[in-house]
């Protein structure tokens, strides 16, 4: 414990990076007693000022913004352990599978990530999207399939270093399995850097889905950041006065600071878990 407090104390990256995200996972399970009123429910007038009963004012509709701000929270947090929880799953399997059985199994395996690496990944999953119609659960499951091949390299890179140890052909000699071999020695020893890389993933994957619900692909009956930008973007009225700053801005800002979190949480976790950056300083 006091190791890992004297290295947050040499990362003001990872200090900031986790004050922000255990905010917004403060406020995405304490939303029902923050926000006060029902994000979807008209509760006054359309267009109303910020004042002591709409802290950020009303949209078109009524409703009130601040309440959809703090309910949006929840649906960045679903989308990032949704979508990261799929690439965990397909791209260690994948990763480690090619890098301790090696030959053409690994060779089939990469080939497969080349494959998905190659593909014009914002183009299909704009195509998709339009095709299978907006939902949440469409999104993350778009963005988990489109982003795994990133990690299972680096899970393999580091599979193959690994695969050479004495304590893997230590449990080899004793019978062994490679799934008994990938679970008790291979990935706690990879722990660290699939954790780096999936927080890093994890903000992409809420950027992309803001991005997807900012264009009209996301689901219009939910409650979400990328969501409340598309609609304040195509009411005319955010162009005159001074409108914007409590419709638009906000919404702008959670959603630039999410993924400032967890980019800030990866860049900080580097030093500590990349032999090659530890090497170098």
């Amino acid at each position: 414990m006091s190791s890992f407090l004297r290295f947050l104390r040499s990362s003001p990256l990872l200090v900031v990076g986790t004050s922000i995200v255990v905010i917004l996972v403060v406020v995405a399970v304490a939303a029902p007693w923050i926000a006060p009123y029902d994000p979807r429910a008209i509760s006054g007038d359309a267009f109303e000022n910020p004042s002591s009963q709409h802290l950020l004012g009303t949209n078109d509709a009524g409703s009130d913004i601040f309440s959809g701000l703090v309910w949006g929270t929840r649906t960045t947090l679903v989308v990032a352990v949704g979508a990261t929880s799929l690439i965990l799953v397909i791209g260690v399997a994948v990763g480690l599978t090619a890098g301790l059985r090696g030959g053409l199994i690994d060779t089939a395996l990469m080939r497969l990530v080349d494959v998905f690496l190659a593909l014009p990944v914002l183009p299909l999953l704009l195509f998709i999207a339009a095709l299978a119609g907006p939902s949440l659960s469409l999104s993350i499951v778009l963005i988990g399939l489109s982003t795994w091949p990133q990690t299972a390299r680096i899970v393999r890179s580091q599979t193959l270093s690994l695969r050479s140890r004495g304590f893997v052909d230590m449990a080899k000699g004793f019978g062994a399995g490679p799934f008994y071999v990938m679970r008790r020695h291979l990935l706690p020893a990879l722990g660290p850097v699939i954790t780096s890389n999936l927080v890093y993933v994890a903000g992409l994957a809420v950027l992309i889905e803001a991005g997807l619900a900012f264009i009209g692909l996301g689901d219009p009956s939910g409650v979400g950041w990328g969501t409340m930008l598309n609609r304040a973007l195509e009411n005319p009225q955010i162009y005159l006065g001074s409108l914007w700053l409590w419709w638009l801005l906000p919404a702008g800002l959670a959603l630039t600071l999410a993924v400032l979190g967890f980019t800030f949480i990866g860049v900080g976790l580097e030093p500590r878990f990349n032999r090659r950056t530890n090497r170098a300083n």
